[in-house]
């Protein structure tokens, strides 16, 4: 809304600057004065430290994602598009925020679904607006996809990234952080590549409102995320990528979230299928409570250390391009 108040090419930067500073300040005080009345962590029972999160607040995406969606809509040119992944990032905020509340956590099957409806929803709107050609990573060449193949790809992604996402969260500040390095190193591709470069100020509205959320949620945290948040960025990140007309640069620029959060649905998955428990039985999931367990780091080496390694892989996947 304000976008067209305003010269957009004369302001862009001023206009960015003020959405940040609107949708942090909207984020940070919103979590102040919601954070009571969230429902309250139960523990994990397997988790390192898992303990350590029961009573604390959680599900606090209800309330810095609904400040994103303002931000966005009042700072970034409107577009029925962008509209409908605002629709669909609070969807996935409020699937994940009903199971946060529950007593008893959703079976897999009952999130699964979900998810499906949700990225098909997004693989159906992106191809109804977009084309369905991509660039090959590291070149300005393009290809183009069949476009039933590009959908399913499409829907791949964005559940791979909502899962994830969400099981990288579990260490106090570490979803958050990797998160809002992953969103600025999207923007930074967005802005050289896409042919739609509006959409990429969004990731900068994100990285603004966990910003303010990450006040609460630094070791030792008083507020968790919970899937709420994680399942809402890990969808974004996706439309993100998506946008950005490089997908295949979502390995590398969220390399750390996919190796924390992925290897254990793997193993997992593994598991299950050929009904084995030796399957990297050695190696602890998600990685971050492996680092935790077996080699001793505390939670702050944990996320600094993680952080530091998807900024050089980003730094150096950004300079080559």
């Amino acid at each position: 809304m304000f976008y067209y108040l305003i010269d957009g090419s004369k302001y862009a930067n001023w206009m960015m600057l003020s959405g940040m500073a609107f949708t942090l300040i909207v984020s940070f005080a919103a979590i102040l004065i919601g954070k009571g009345k969230l429902p309250t962590d139960q523990g994990r029972a397997f988790a390192v430290n898992g303990q350590k999160s029961k009573g604390k607040p959680r599900g606090a995406g209800i309330i810095f994602i609904p400040a994103f969606a303002i931000g966005a809509l009042l700072f970034v040119p409107f577009k029925l598009e962008y509209a409908i992944y605002l629709v669909l990032v609070t969807v996935a905020m409020l699937t994940g925020y009903f199971d946060d509340a529950s007593e008893k956590p959703w079976g897999e099957l009952k999130k699964g679904i979900l998810d499906f409806v949700i990225t098909i929803a997004l693989a159906v709107t992106y191809l109804y607006f977009n084309d369905n050609t991509i660039f090959i990573p590291f070149t300005k060449q393009q290809i183009t996809i069949p476009i039933i193949i590009y959908g399913i790809l499409i829907v791949i992604l964005a559940w791979a990234s909502i899962n994830v996402t969400n099981c990288a969260d579990g260490v106090d500040g570490l979803c958050g952080c990797l998160s809002c390095v992953t969103l600025a190193s999207v923007y930074m591709i967005a802005e050289k590549y896409a042919s739609d470069t509006d959409f990429g100020k969004m990731s900068l509205l994100l990285i603004a409102a966990i910003v303010g959320y990450l006040w609460f949620n630094v070791s030792p945290s008083i507020l968790l995320m919970g899937d709420a948040g994680s399942r809402a960025i890990g969808l974004f990140i996706a439309i993100a990528m998506i946008k950005s007309q490089n997908p295949i640069l979502y390995i590398p620029i969220a390399i750390i979230l996919i190796l924390d959060g992925g290897l254990g649905l793997i193993k997992l998955t593994i598991m299950r299928v050929f009904k084995t428990k030796k399957f990297m039985a050695n190696l602890r999931t998600p990685i971050h409570d492996h680092m935790r367990k077996n080699k001793g780091w505390s939670d702050t080496q944990v996320v600094l250390r993680f952080v530091f390694i998807q900024i050089v892989v980003s730094a150096l996947i950004i300079m080559t391009i």
